[in-house]
């Protein structure tokens, strides 16, 4: 404090300079960060019903088109009733969400960051807060490192609640960075639920090499989901992106399994798929 003293003895010589002194002081003051960090929510809200990661691939293989399909997709999703109906069917009637781009091993970046979503207003502000932002591209399908980085997401997130879910689209397998398993075993011994939206849609010349050879929907089911209630939904035409995503949103939100129809479904296949095919389809 003595420095504070020093400045008020400075500006006593006169009433306008002492009064001018208090008044810079007081704006100092008020704009000092306050005690608690932005990145973590104020205590009111520290109690949620659902944290939610949305974790959306952005890797070379999804054309500019798909990713605006996509994209658009969770900003239409979060424009429907349909959500904030969800929302309030929890106990504590909010959530609280992250989008989070994804690509190669290195390359996870929080588009939007935690925000509390406790109404269609509060939803609307998210939509169209997304819809402004700028898409992202990356290199590499990295599965892995986006579960990675959620679990580190969720380990900052400031937030409690009874169930966490990692919710992930991607229109291939993991094919660089670290092996997919471990991590994914990480997440579900937490008892973190990994849903996932594999996306298989036509190709400019032809269907998608992965999706033909390999199965996707079958990937995702043997491969990525997982924990409590897990489930896959696959979308494999533009037009049913934004049902997808909005019916998969609303049954991650509200458990509600009665009230769900699915946009798409393929009945799992017993074809054995290798989990751990790193580099299966390069650049992707």
């Amino acid at each position: 404090m003595d420095y504070l003293v020093q400045i008020a003895r400075c500006a006593g010589a006169r009433p306008v300079l002492r009064l001018t002194g208090v008044c810079l002081l007081t704006l100092f003051f008020a704009m000092a960060p306050q005690a608690h960090s932005t990145d973590r929510p104020a205590d009111d809200l520290a109690e949620v019903d659902l944290q939610l990661i949305l974790a959306v691939d952005v890797s070379p293989s999804m054309s500019k088109v798909e990713q605006g399909v996509q994209r658009d997709g969770y900003v239409d999703a979060f424009r429907h009733a349909d959500i904030a109906r969800a929302i309030k069917s929890g106990e504590r009637g909010r959530i609280a969400v992250l989008y989070l781009e994804w690509a190669g091993p290195r390359q996870q970046t929080v588009i939007v960051p935690w925000t509390i979503v406790e109404s269609l207003d509060d939803a609307l502000t998210l939509a169209d807060r997304l819809a402004a932002l700028p898409l992202t591209e990356g290199r590499g399908t990295s599965i892995s490192g986006a579960l990675s980085a959620a679990n580190d997401l969720f380990a900052k997130s400031g937030l409690r609640s009874p169930r966490r879910v990692i919710d992930v689209s991607g229109d291939g397998p993991n094919n660089t960075g670290a092996l997919l398993d471990p991590i994914r075993q990480v997440l579900l011994a937490q008892g973190v639920t990994i849903n996932g939206l594999p996306i298989e849609l036509p190709r400019i010349g032809g269907a998608d090499n992965f999706a033909i050879y390999s199965n996707l929907q079958s990937y995702f089911e043997r491969c990525v989901i997982g924990g409590p209630d897990a489930f896959a939904i696959g979308v494999n035409e533009p037009a049913m992106f934004a049902t997808a995503v909005r019916r998969k949103l609303v049954r991650e939100i509200s458990m509600n399994m009665g009230q769900v129809i699915y946009a798409a479904y393929t009945a799992p296949s017993d074809r054995t798929v290798d989990c751990n095919m790193i580099a299966q389809l390069p650049g992707r």
